[in-house]
C-alpha cells in the first residue's frame, strides 16, 4: 500500500487576489501595467481595480496587429488565465474546509527553467520491462499520458472507460525535480488523473482501459493470443491497489518491474484526504496545458514561447514548501494521518542530509509517526516486509545504495528514542529487526565476518582486515569511521 496520500485544500478565488495585488505574476507592482504598458499610477490607491474581462478584452484587441502571433495564442497572460481557470475548475474535487499552511498561496506559475525541465521529463522515454518472454515498451512519457487519457474518455463499447479526466497532474519526486533550482534525483514518475469514479466498476474500467492501451504498445510481431488482459497484468503491472473507504476513492496502477530503472504510477483520484507526507513531496504541477501546447502548437518550447504551467503544494504554502526543497528542510503536520506515520520517508530524508525545520517540535512528530507506523504494521513480519520493501524500492542506484546503513542507524535511533505505544519486549524485536537489516547492508558492502562479531572497515583500516583479530587492533578500534561496527551482533547473511 502506498503510504503517501492526498490533503484538502481551500483557497482564496481569483478576484480576491487581483483585488488584494496578490496574483501569481509577482509582488502587483502599481507602475506596470499590461505587456509593459504603464499604468500610470503613482501608488496602489490610484489605479483603477482590472478585470480579468478586461484584460482579455485588451489582449482581443491588440491580437491582429501582432504579426507574429500563432494561430493558437500561448502568450503568457492568456494561457495564465486558462491554467487558473483550470485550476480553479479541479480544485473542486480536492476542496475542504481546512486552510493551508502558513496562510500563503498555494498556486504559483512555473518559470521558464522550470517549464523547460517539465518539458525533459514529459519528453523521457521510459521503458516499461516485462515479465517472461514479454517485451520492453519504450515510450515518450506524453505520449503515455495522452494515450490513457483518451483511453478513460472512450466509451465502454470501444474498450474504453467512459469516464471523463478533469485534470493530469505530475506528483512526487519528479515534480521536486522540475521545481527544485538543483539536481534532485527521483525514483519514479507519479502521475495522477483526476475523475469521478463513483463506483468500483468505474475502476473495473480504468483498469481495463489501462492494460488495453498497453496490449495497443505491443510490437506489431507479439503474438495477440498473448496479449489478454491477465497476461499484460502479469506482465507488466508490478502493484495495483484500489481504496474506497472513509471519504478516499481512488486506485493505483504501478508500471514496470525492472530493478534500478523508473517505474511509472498511474493514480485515478476521485477523493483522497490526506495528499502528501512531507513539504518538499507536496507538489502537483498540471500537466494540461503544455500537452495542448504540443497537440497545437507548431514550433518548440523555447524562453519567448512556451505555455503558462501552473504548480500547486498541496501542503498549503507554495512558497513555504519550495524553501522547504531548496533548503532540504523536514515540515510535515499530522503524521498520524499518513499510513505509516511517514515513518520511514522521514528517516530517508534525514539520511539524505534533510533537517528539520522546527527542532523544537520534531520529537512530538516522531512519537507520532512511530506510534501510527506500529498501527499499520503490527507483526514483526509486517515491519520486515515493509522495510525491505522500502529499501528495494527508495535507493536505487550506487549513490542511494550507499545510504541504506546510515538510514537503518537514523530509523533505530528514532523508533528506539520515540516509540511509546509498545511493550519492552516488542520493542526489542524491532530494534533487534532493524539492527539485523543495518548488519546485512553493511556486510554486503564491505565486511569480514569474525565469529561473533560483524565488522565493516574504512579505507584507512583495510589493510588489517584480514587479520582475524581485527576488531581488537587498537588503530581499527580507535578510528571514528569504524569503530561502531565493532560490535556483537547477529548477522543473517
Amino acid at each position: 500500500m502506498n503510504e503517501s496520500g492526498y490533503q484538502e485544500g481551500s483557497e482564496k478565488s481569483y478576484g480576491e487576489r487581483r483585488d488584494s495585488k496578490e496574483g501569481f505574476g509577482g509582488e502587483g507592482d502599481s507602475d506596470s501595467g499590461v505587456d509593459g504598458v504603464s499604468s500610470g499610477c503613482s501608488t496602489a490607491d490610484d489605479c483603477p481595480v482590472v478585470s480579468i474581462n478586461d484584460v482579455v478584452a485588451y489582449y482581443d484587441d491588440i491580437r491582429p496587429r501582432r504579426r507574429h502571433a500563432p494561430q493558437l495564442n500561448f502568450y503568457n497572460l492568456d494561457i495564465e488565465r486558462m491554467a487558473l481557470d483550470a485550476a480553479a475548475q479541479s480544485e473542486s474535487s480536492y476542496t475542504s474546509s481546512e486552510e493551508g499552511c502558513g496562510g500563503g498561496e498555494r498556486h504559483a506559475v512555473l518559470s521558464y527553467e522550470q517549464v523547460r525541465r517539465l518539458n525533459d521529463v514529459m519528453d523521457e522515454v521510459v521503458a516499461i520491462h516485462g515479465r517472461g518472454n514479454f517485451p520492453t515498451l519504450h515510450i515518450r512519457l506524453r505520449e503515455l499520458v495522452a494515450g490513457v487519457r483518451a483511453r478513460l474518455a472512450a466509451p465502454p463499447s470501444s474498450g474504453g472507460a467512459g469516464v471523463a479526466v478533469r485534470d493530469v497532474r505530475l506528483n512526487g519526486g519528479a515534480a521536486s525535480h522540475v521545481l527544485a533550482d538543483r539536481a534532485q534525483p527521483y525514483s519514479d514518475i507519479d502521475l495522477i488523473f483526476t475523475a469521478e469514479l463513483p463506483t468500483a466498476r468505474h475502476c473495473d474500467r480504468v483498469k481495463a482501459a489501462v492494460l488495453g492501451h498497453l496490449a495497443t504498445l505491443l510490437p506489431p510481431a507479439t503474438p495477440r493470443r498473448r496479449a489478454t488482459p491477465a497476461g499484460i497484468k502479469e506482465a507488466y503491472v508490478s502493484k495495483m491497489v484500489r481504496v474506497n473507504s472513509d471519504g478516499d476513492r481512488w486506485s493505483l496502477i504501478s508500471l514496470g518491474n525492472s530493478r534500478g530503472h523508473k517505474s511509472v504510477e498511474l493514480k485515478f483520484v476521485d477523493t483522497m484526504r490526506r495528499q502528501f507526507e512531507f513539504s518538499v513531496d507536496s507538489f502537483q504541477i498540471a500537466l494540461d496545458s503544455l500537452l495542448a501546447f504540443h497537440e497545437c502548437a507548431q514550433l518548440p518550447i523555447g524562453e519567448n514561447f512556451y505555455p503558462t504551467v501552473v504548480g500547486e503544494s498541496v501542503y498549503g504554502d507554495f512558497g513555504e514548501a519550495l524553501l522547504h526543497l531548496s533548503e532540504k528542510l523536514i515540515a510535515t503536520r499530522q503524521p498520524e494521518e499518513i499510513r505509516g506515520g511517514g515513518l520511514l520517508k522521514y528517516c530517508a530524508l534525514l539520511a539524505k542530509g534533510y533537517r528539520p525545520a522546527r527542532p523544537d517540535k520534531i520529537k512530538t512528530l516522531e512519537r507520532y509517526m512511530c506510534s501510527r507506523f506500529f498501527i499499520d504494521f503490527p507483526e514483526l513480519g509486517q515491519q520486515r516486509a515493509k522495510l525491505e520493501a522500502y529499501l528495494r524500492n527508495h535507493f536505487v542506484g550506487r549513490d542511494e545504495e550507499a545510504l541504506k546503513h546510515r538510514y537503518l542507524t537514523l530509523l533505530h535511533g528514532v523508533v528506539r528514542e520515540s516509540t511509546v505505544c509498545l511493550m519492552g519486549h516488542e520493542r526489542r524485536q524491532t530494534l533487534a529487526l532493524i539492527e539485523a537489516l543495518a548488519c546485512r547492508e553493511l556486510c554486503a558492502r564491505a565486511a569480514l565476518l569474525v565469529p561473533g562479531y560483524v565488522v565493516g572497515v574504512c579505507a584507512a583500516c583495510a589493510p588489517c582486515a584480514a587479520c582475524a583479530t581485527c576488531p581488537a587492533c587498537p588503530a581499527c578500534a580507535a578510528c571514528p569511521a569504524c569503530a561502531d561496527c565493532y560490535r556483537p551482533a547477529l548477522c543473517p547473511a
